[in-house]
């Protein structure tokens, strides 16, 4: 029963209140989704991402909601210093016992001008954008209705449906629309930081599933910075912070996390984070703190491989027994000799 309700309440979200975009708790390890300013913002030439998100899973079972997104993105140079991005990223995302479910292919790219710098430093400001396809797309014939309630706690499939429910699409396409800006600082091989804003879902398209209904997306305002500084020999902090406003509704998630140097060697490239995160959205009256995030990563060379466990703070803790989302994420590089001054942080 507890799923069911779960499942209505998506519904609610998805045909009234403009159900928000997904969002990850490792939003570094999603950059073309962040920001499109972000696109071949590397040290390297090329980057392979891929993310996955779990949530729900101890209410929903096998209906909990699930989100995955692969990218890849890579950098040309343009002179002796500037460099254009481009990348494309597709990420899905489907919950509850209705297969609520979004389908996205976005292209982006973005172009780098520095504005200052030496052989040790460089300052650089980016502009992105990104366009694609979305497709929404739910199962009505799992749906159960109020009119088909047996008034014994039971359900009669084959009872009256409400008329309304009929004039439906259950599934459909809309573009979509986004634009960023991005600046970043190389302040010494060991320090750096960085700041951007991002506008997302510029054409405000209809995502109604009523044929008759006009429900514009909402478009969404993105504030993100960060930084990488050390602070001794082996040992980093990485601070971060990034704030949603979409409609009626925002989100900050901020933290940091240690970063510790497991080799001396300048051939190799072996670090291990951990980390502490915390969320807070606007709740009904007030700002409510939804969670507690635990962070770990691990990079070897090319690879790097993050994990994240979020700790429902919320009264929605009641009802999921107190336990919360994981998280993974896996980059992959490509670097190569690059005889060109050109710096960028690493995310």
């Amino acid at each position: 029963m507890r799923s069911f309700f779960i499942t209505l309440i998506v519904i609610a979200l998805s045909f009234s209140i403009q159900a928000q975009d997904i969002h990850f708790s490792q939003f570094y390890a999603a950059p073309l989704d962040l920001n499109p300013a972000m696109t071949g913002v590397m040290k390297c030439k090329m980057r392979f991402s891929a993310n996955y998100r779990n949530q729900w899973a101890p209410i929903l079972k096998s209906n909990a909601y699930n989100t995955y997104m692969f990218s890849y993105d890579q950098k040309v140079p343009v002179g002796r210093y500037d460099y254009f991005g481009f990348g494309a990223n597709f990420w899905g995302d489907k919950a509850g016992a209705l297969g609520f479910g979004t389908v996205q292919f976005r292209a982006s790219a973005a172009y780098s001008k520095r504005l200052g710098g030496d052989r040790t430093s460089s300052h650089y400001l980016v502009f992105g954008a990104n366009g694609g396809l979305n497709q929404r797309s739910i199962n009505f014939q799992n749906a159960q209705y109020g009119s088909q309630h047996d008034g014994k706690g039971g359900w009669d499939s084959n009872g009256p449906i409400d008329p309304s429910q009929l004039n439906v699409n259950d599934r459909f396409l809309f573009a979509d629309v986004a634009v960023g800006a991005l600046w970043y600082s190389i302040l010494n091989r060991h320090n750096s930081f960085w700041a951007g804003v991002a506008m997302n879902h510029l054409n405000q398209a209809n995502v109604s599933f009523y044929r008759a209904d006009v429900v514009p997306l909402y478009s969404k305002f993105t504030f993100h910075a960060g930084g990488e500084f050390r602070m001794s020999r082996q040992m980093y902090i990485v601070p971060g912070v990034v704030f949603f406003n979409q409609g009626p509704s925002w989100e900050t998630n901020a933290g940091t996390s240690l970063r510790f140097n497991l080799t001396k060697s300048r051939f190799e490239e072996q670090s291990f984070d951990i980390g502490l995160w915390a969320r807070v959205s606007n709740g009904e009256e007030k700002p409510t703190f939804d969670a507690i995030i635990l962070s770990t990563r691990f990079d070897y060379n090319k690879f790097g491989l993050g994990f994240t466990y979020d700790i429902n703070t919320s009264s929605l803790r009641q009802a999921n027994a107190a336990n919360g989302s994981f998280e993974l994420s896996l980059v992959y590089v490509i670097c190569g000799p690059e005889r060109r001054g050109v710096y960028c942080p690493n995310f």
